[in-house]
């Protein structure tokens, strides 16, 4: 079996599961976001009362924090006592981005499985632990039982090879092998990724090849723990956990290769997360805002990378740069090593931690015609406001990079 196999068959409660089992599985953590209270009504509407295991389901407010409109504080308020009357976590609006927060607070370890209503839930993997988007209903029920039925995914295997150049991150190599393989080649598979290069990968470098493996249509992803998962876990992780590994003969659905010693940074065009180009081949070009934040680009290593480059510059006129902390364990530590210094100094505008305008929720919506490179994960059409608006992915480093000239830039003549 492979090493999610395994996790899933023992939150089962089974000995064996293979691809196209369908089990019921234990959940660990059952997340709703502050963007659907839908979850409310829909566990209501399928006759439930009260919650099996409030100690493992909650809400947490990491897209409209604090609340834009009317409407928006009338949802967290109904949350709230909805949480509050089951006994259930409230992650409230001082959390931060969703499994950012709960990885933190030790909610996700190794071995164990998270459903929440937030596609990126497939960040667990980068833990060794199985997570998942589910939809309203899936989600309620999940709250509702402490438990879920899936059906046990196909494993792709990718190996990922070779040293990182200078000025090239995890966004870059994610970005490459969704323009290799597309945004639909692993729909309701997972994906693992191993090789020398994820070894030597820190943890939060490891949670955006995982967070972006949905962008591939991946229905989780999987990355070996070691020492590195280990060490940030101690004195989070209250309690004990396991470890499960690959048996050699497990055979993968597919298996691909890509060697990343030569890549250069790269960019996703609008208006698909696969429509990446070589950096190096893309005519400079004005644009309006850039930003540095949400799940794939709010860690402090990423704060880290673009204060290098703003250190002792100016974000150019004709943009506005946003800089979000994913967390505000992120914000407090980038604030003690002087990275909120350095973006103040350099023009920036530093939003409270969470989501920020990635859902075009609030905070740093785009006008029409406007362009935005962003550190984000999506920037399908409408993504970050009006329809007529572009998005180009791109990592932090980038960001910062074209931010410092005004024009899309490469950062490794900062670094």
């Amino acid at each position: 079996m492979h090493a999610l196999e395994k996790l899933m068959a023992n939150a089962a409660g089974v000995a064996k599961v293979s691809a196209g089992d369908r089990v019921w599985c234990k959940v660990d953590l059952a997340l709703g976001i502050d963007l659907y209270r839908n979850i409310i009504d829909s566990f209501h509407e399928i006759g439930l009362e009260k919650m099996q295991h409030p100690e493992r389901a909650g809400f947490i407010f990491g897209i409209n924090a604090p609340a834009p409109t009317i409407r928006a504080a009338q949802n967290e308020k109904d949350m709230r006592e909805f949480c509050k009357k089951h006994g259930a976590h409230i992650f409230d609006i001082n959390s931060g981005v969703v499994y950012q927060h709960v990885i933190e607070q030790g909610y996700i370890f190794p071995g164990a499985v998270s459903v929440a209503n937030d596609s990126h839930a497939t960040i667990c993997g980068a833990l060794g632990a199985f997570g998942t988007g589910t939809g309203g209903y899936d989600t309620a029920a999940a709250l509702g039982f402490g438990e879920m039925w899936f059906k046990v995914p196909e494993v792709i295997r990718v190996a990922i090879r070779g040293q990182l150049p200078k000025g090239v991150f995890a966004k870059d190599v994610v970005l490459k092998i969704l323009r290799e393989l597309k945004s639909d080649f692993a729909i309701y598979k997972a994906i693992e990724y191993t090789g020398e290069t994820v070894a030597a990968m820190c943890l939060a470098e490891r949670m955006v090849l995982c967070n972006m493996a949905v962008e591939m249509g991946a229905k989780t992803s999987y990355i070996q723990p070691d020492e590195k998962v280990h060490a940030f876990l101690r004195g989070r992780v209250k309690h004990d956990y396991t470890v499960y590994t690959t048996d050699p003969d497990y055979e993968y659905c597919a298996e691909y290769v890509f060697d990343v010693s030569a890549l250069v940074p790269q960019v996703a065009l609008p208006h698909n997360v696969d429509n990446g180009v070589d950096l190096t081949d893309v005519e400079p070009f004005a644009f309006n805002q850039g930003l540095v934040g949400t799940c794939t680009g709010g860690r402090l290593e990423d704060l880290a990378a673009a204060a290098a480059i703003l250190k002792g510059r100016k974000v150019h006129p004709d943009v506005r740069m946003l800089v979000i902390p994913a967390t505000y364990e992120i914000y407090s530590q980038a604030i003690a090593r002087g990275y909120i210094q350095t973006f103040i100094d350099a023009g920036c505008v530093i939003c409270n931690a969470g989501c920020g305008p990635c859902l075009g929720a609030h905070m740093g919506v785009l006008a029409e015609g406007e362009k935005c490179i962003t550190a984000s994960n999506r920037n399908f059409a409408g993504r970050m406001g009006h329809m007529n608006a572009e998005l180009y992915l791109a990592s932090p480093a980038t960001v910062a990079a074209s931010c410092v000239e005004g024009v899309l830039a490469d950062p490794r003549k900062y670094l």
